[in-house]
């Protein structure tokens, strides 16, 4: 019996102690440094202090030591506090006991309605579908949104960006979206909003209807960048699940700046290199791998709606420069339309779905482009107009645009809670062309 123990004793001591274990050696921020386990980047370890543990990712090394960034405050982490290998990445439960429920990123309900029942587990960091094993987007997911089913439609597996500045109405138009779309469920990741705005979003603007088939993660902009980041990627990953049950999904995301910002603190706490506007590398490389992760697939789709916060309505922001060379389109909401009381202030001339073209019929494409031309030939004249410098009969395209004005603002503007068939919108978009849809027409025809 000794000779047995003997021989695993020195199978022991030849191991790596760190393999499982290690302890604190150092925090600077929100960065901790520890002296072991010896795990890979992305997976999960806990600290054990004396008030309890806490876990926390492994966001990099240097030589010998770990850098964690814990999901949680790091006050009352001590040097010499124990630090555990859990094996594994984080992961997030996922099932049918999730709609219509709150939850934080680490799966934990937030809505006091008690534990969420029958639920299995799901690694959050989780592949594109294969780049060929994609099928076509070849159908129209309606939102409810008049002037989004007509002008910039919508297709099941699209990712869609919208792009505007604080205050122009992004999350009311993704709460009527989530309200109205035609989808089986809807995955809400809100990804550092204030506190005060996630009870607002899921009681007014969300209301029962939308909850009623929801999943809503939520990280506030005081929870740890980490945490943040962490709610994203479990966003995708339930996402991912329903998907996989051949589901519809809609999945929305408010916002990916705020994600981006939460990237950028944990790759600067790391001792990545700052690059534009203080961003490091990390945080614009993590943006293709995740949104890829939206799309057809095999029995489901996801179809994804991202907000971009342009910091000062900046259009060369970075963050929105690179996600509009990643998304299949974009909405941008205007400042001075919203200054209007224009609901939602989606700009025509500057907005766009790039797969529209291959999901709806060519009459309906010519009407969409028809709106967007007498539009931007409007915004073109609208000064002269003001100050008497133009002569109704000088031009026949802008005398249009000037006789659609009115009837296409009415026909933008929707109100909170209703909405409106995609078959009605186009109808409703047909009575604001008027006699401006039948010159085109003609024109068409005689063409």
């Amino acid at each position: 019996m000794s000779a047995l123990v003997d021989h695993y004793t020195a199978l022991l001591d030849g191991q790596d102690g760190l393999l499982l274990g290690g302890e604190v050696r150092r925090v600077v921020g929100l960065s901790v440094t520890a002296g072991g386990p010896a795990v890979a980047v992305g997976e999960m370890c806990r600290i054990h202090t004396r008030s309890g543990s806490q876990q926390a990712l492994a966001v990099g090394f240097k030589e010998q030591e770990i850098l964690l960034q814990p999901l949680g405050n790091p006050a009352g982490i001590r040097p010499g506090d124990r630090v555990e290998a859990c094996g594994h990445g984080l992961e997030i439960p996922v099932g049918p006991g999730l709609i219509g429920r709150v939850i934080d990123a680490l799966g934990q309900p937030l809505d006091g309605r008690g534990p969420i029942a029958g639920r299995s587990r799901r690694p959050v960091d989780g592949q594109p579908p294969p780049v060929m094993g994609r099928p076509p987007i070849n159908s129209i997911l309606e939102t409810g949104i008049k002037v989004v089913d007509s002008l910039f439609t919508l297709g099941k597996g699209q990712r869609m960006g919208i792009f505007a500045g604080s205050g122009v109405g992004k999350s009311v138009l993704l709460g009527e979206m989530a309200r109205h779309a035609q989808a089986d469920v809807n995955v809400i990741a809100l990804v550092g909003e204030r506190g005060r705005e996630v009870g607002e979003f899921v009681e007014r603007i969300l209301g029962p209807e939308g909850l009623a088939r929801s999943v809503i993660l939520v990280a506030t902009s005081d929870r740890p960048p980490v945490e943040r980041v962490m709610a994203a990627l479990a966003a995708h990953a339930i996402a991912e699940h329903f998907r996989d049950a051949g589901l519809d999904v809609l999945l929305m995301m408010d916002s990916v700046t705020r994600l981006c910002h939460a990237q950028r603190e944990i790759g600067l706490a790391a001792g990545e290199p700052p690059t534009v506007r203080g961003y490091p590398p990390s945080a614009f490389a993590m943006l293709p791998g995740l949104l890829e992760r939206a799309g057809t697939a095999a029995g489901g789709s996801i179809t994804a709606l991202y907000t971009v916060l342009m910091d000062a309505d900046e259009e060369a922001d970075p963050v929105a420069d690179n996600l509009r060379a990643i998304l299949d389109g974009h909405l941008y909401l205007s400042r001075e339309m919203a200054g209007r009381a224009i609901f939602p202030a989606v700009d025509l001339t500057r907005s766009v779905s790039r797969v529209m073209v291959d999901i709806v019929s060519e009459r309906d494409q010519r009407w969409s482009l028809r709106a967007r031309e007498l539009w931007g030939e409007y915004h073109r004249i609208r000064e002269l107009v003001e100050i008497g410098a133009y002569q109704t009969g000088s031009n026949p395209e802008v005398d249009q645009a000037l006789d659609c004005q009115p009837r296409l603002v009415s026909f933008i503007k929707q109100g909170i809670g209703v909405g409106v068939s995609r078959e009605e919108s186009l109808e409703l978009l047909a009575d604001a062309l008027g006699p401006a849809l039948i010159t085109q027409m003609s024109a068409g025809a005689e063409s």
